[in-house]
């Protein structure tokens, strides 16, 4: 078990509901004893990173990530809140290696964030592990990937989030170059787990040489013309281009093929008459 972190922060938002009633409460007390944690209990490995939205970036939330490293090319996470015990849940992701993503279809891709950037700018980080075991874990994702959906916008430090998880699932997509994420939001992290962002980036500047460029990386340039990418951030060759300047996202890319659809139909109705 790598996870040696404490609880040290706390959620957002309290979930709308009345309070647990005494049987609750027992039924949950006994069920802890008799079934024990089964499959939560091997999400041993604690990430803290960010994520904004990747249809609306200004929508921007801290995400504790829960993960079990299922073998050396692919990991999966439960998405959290906070790290306490009344954490709320609210999201999924999976890792993968870059040897997983070559080999993914051309139509998938476009959902896998890239995460070089999130590990050399200090803004992901293990909590409560000694700086050589962190330093190695951040080393065996460099060049990995992410796919991760939102089910519920819980908020942040600066803005309230829903009661309820609302809506449609949200894809996230990674920050990827100093001046995308709100500043606040790093801020409110490093205090509550009393670190340094800065520092740990320094520390991990050994990491660069390794960093490949990869896909994905100016998905966002579009809403952040001020955004400087560092050393060790490139994007790869990526000729589609979204309404926001950067790459096409996943519902520019859905809105365009049913557009494309209603075009053929027309003309076809067209041809027909």
């Amino acid at each position: 078990m790598l996870m040696v972190s404490c609880s040290s922060t706390s959620p957002n938002v309290t979930p709308q509901g009345r309070e647990a009633s005494a049987e609750t409460r027992a039924l949950g007390a006994g069920a802890e004893v008799l079934q024990g944690a089964g499959a939560p209990s091997a999400l041993d490995i604690h990430l803290v990173g960010f994520h904004p939205m990747a249809d609306d970036p200004s929508i921007q939330m801290e995400a504790h990530h829960f993960c079990r490293q299922v073998n050396e090319d692919f990991a999966q996470c439960a998405l959290f809140d906070s790290d306490g015990a009344d954490a709320n849940l609210n999201g999924v992701e999976y890792i993968i290696s870059s040897l997983l993503y070559e080999q993914l279809p051309e139509e998938e891709k476009q959902y896998w964030h890239p995460h070089n950037y999130e590990i050399l700018s200090g803004q992901l980080v293990a909590p409560g592990l000694p700086d050589a075991a962190e330093q190695a874990l951040m080393e065996s994702k460099i060049n990995s990937y992410g796919k991760t959906f939102h089910l519920w916008h819980t908020g942040n430090a600066s803005v309230e989030g829903d009661e309820l998880p609302m809506g449609e699932p949200m894809l996230a997509w990674s920050f990827n170059a100093d001046g995308e994420l709100n500043e606040s939001l790093l801020n409110a992290r490093d205090e509550a787990l009393d670190i340094d962002t800065n520092e740990i980036r320094q520390q991990r500047a050994v990491l660069i040489d390794m960093a490949e460029p990869q896909e994905g990386v100016d998905m966002l340039a579009g809403s952040f013309p001020e955004r400087q990418k560092p050393a060790g951030i490139e994007d790869r060759e990526n000729s589609r281009q979204g309404r926001g300047g950067g790459p096409i996202t996943p519902s520019e890319e859905k809105k365009d093929s049913e557009e494309k659809k209603d075009e053929d139909m027309q003309q076809q109705d067209s041809n027909e008459d």
